[in-house]
């Protein structure tokens, strides 16, 4: 059985320091800010609350603000958007959460455990797991960010390197970014995610395939294997009980201390 523990994010625990970066120009003095824009329809009204009531955008900021130097300032912003969708804006320097995002997580972690038929599921909270998912989306954007506005060098497709960053942010064991009380059940609800995407959306078109984004299904066996890899020993169990093939899962452990390694060594010269 999973459960989804409360989010709050707590103080960084960053204990880098990196000589000569200072910013003294302050060429380093960017912060990033929070809106929560006006919503109208049923599905934005019902994404807003659940993300205000979670204080989502203030908490990720505040680690984003006490992590990282930021070039110039970046608005954080919830937004009604039409669509369950969230974006990096590189020109206008934004990240937006959309609230039909949240709306749609919210509703279907709940149609995901009204499914469920084993015991002890009704403990999970649909309202927790959607916004975890959230989160890991704010961190899959909060990728694209730092890719453009440090210039870092990537190899392989953008939204591969993205989902890199979210599963570095929520499960790395420096607490470079972000310091969560249940990282892993974080971890699993943004993967569980892309699985009640795919459902939600059904089969797969052309267009699907063509994407910039991997398949939904490709997303979520991903982040199980990075999750495996973080630490093998703990997490055995999604082998064993085959929500992870053992034929990937022999590769995790090193596929996540190479993706680990990468960003900490992609993200050291910009953190405070």
């Amino acid at each position: 059985m999973r459960m989804g523990g409360r989010y709050r994010v707590g103080a960084l625990t960053a204990v880098l320091v990196i000589a000569g970066c200072g910013s003294e120009s302050g060429a380093d003095s960017g912060r990033m800010t929070v809106t929560y824009r006006d919503a109208t329809s049923a599905e934005a009204i019902q994404g807003r609350a659940l993300m205000e009531n979670a204080h989502l955008l203030e908490e990720v900021a505040d680690d984003v603000n006490a992590a990282l130097k930021l070039p110039a300032d970046i608005a954080l912003v919830g937004d009604q958007c039409g669509m369950a969708n969230a974006s990096w804006n590189s020109t206008e320097r934004v990240v937006k959460i959309c609230y039909e995002l949240a709306d749609l997580n919210l509703r279907l972690f709940e149609e995901d455990r009204d499914q469920r038929a084993h015991p002890g599921d009704d403990e999970t909270d649909p309202a927790q797991a959607a916004v975890n998912a959230t989160i890991g989306t704010f961190f899959h954007e909060l990728g694209h960010a730092v890719i453009s506005l440090y210039d870092l060098p990537i190899t392989g497709r953008e939204e591969d390197v993205a989902d890199q960053l979210a599963a570095y942010a929520i499960l790395e064991p420096q607490d470079l970014l972000s310091q969560f009380p249940n990282a892993v059940g974080m971890a699993e609800d943004y993967a569980l995610m892309f699985k009640l995407w795919a459902g939600h959306r059904g089969g797969e078109s052309r267009t699907d395939f063509a994407a910039a984004h991997s398949l939904d299904q490709t997303r979520m066996f991903n982040l199980k294997c990075w999750i495996y890899g973080s630490d093998p020993a703990a997490h055995a169990d999604l082998v064993e009980d085959g929500r992870l093939p053992p034929e990937r899962a022999a590769g995790c452990p090193e596929e996540y201390q190479r993706l680990s390694r990468a960003w900490y060594t992609l993200l050291a010269p910009h953190l405070k």
